[in-house]
């Protein structure tokens, strides 16, 4: 998945020659504290709700303002792992995504990634979840999946974070097969620390929950 297959086509571009209220007003309707603003076509900037709040007289167009507008992007065709870093080092609520030469294309939202992950096909697939721990120093992907596959099992997709205090992984893998006890008892022979396992259904509509409470959250 690229960054060009994310784009949201609810949300319009500013023109410089829009207001500072009309930002805010777009701002509360489209439910972000970020806007991009173009001029003919290319991304001029990215403009805040707090950028808004600054200005002296938010009535008169925007160009008539001296902005110190930050002008961070995502290119077309960058993967999803990349919109994702950008937006949590930046603290976004959408990116703008161009082409060369900076041509606008759109922006992508938290919605969008959101919606993605929970209907990606490892999702939709009927099995279960297995969250285990290793030293980080003994972590090994291909180990763990073929400790899986041992068990005539696979790994439909996983999650892994680095607790870089700790010197510990933990990996939450989605596999496809609904009873895991073979598995898990694989995995505390090679001294996995099994923290938590989970039926589909069970740990399906926990994210279901979860996934719904957000977005009610974002809309609000």
């Amino acid at each position: 998945m690229v960054a060009r297959e994310l784009i949201s086509n609810n949300i319009p571009p500013l023109k410089t020659t829009d207001s500072g209220d009309k930002a805010l007003n777009w701002m509360s309707d489209f439910h972000v504290t970020h806007l991009p603003i173009i001029e003919e076509g290319k991304l001029i900037g990215l403009v805040s709700e707090d950028d808004i709040f600054d200005l002296d007289q938010p009535e008169l167009p925007i160009k008539a303002h001296n902005l110190g507008l930050r002008r961070p992007f995502i290119m077309a065709n960058e993967h999803i792992y990349e919109v994702i870093k950008k937006v949590i080092q930046l603290n976004l609520s959408v990116i703008p995504v161009v082409e060369q030469e900076l041509n606008y294309l759109g922006v992508i939202t938290h919605e969008s990634l959101l919606n993605y992950f929970a209907q990606s096909a490892s999702m939709q697939q009927p099995g279960g979840i297995l969250i285990i721990e290793v030293n980080s120093r003994d972590y090994s992907m291909s180990e763990i999946a073929r400790l899986v596959e041992s068990e005539g099992a696979s790994i439909l997709s996983s999650l892994v974070t680095s607790r870089t205090n700790a010197n510990l992984v933990e990996i939450t893998l989605k596999i496809n097969r609904q009873e895991l006890r073979a598995i898990i008892n694989t995995f505390q022979r090679f001294n996995y620390n099994v923290k938590a396992s989970f039926q589909e259904n069970d740990y399906t509509q926990s994210l279901q929950d979860r996934y719904d409470s957000l977005m009610k959250y974002l809309e609000v």
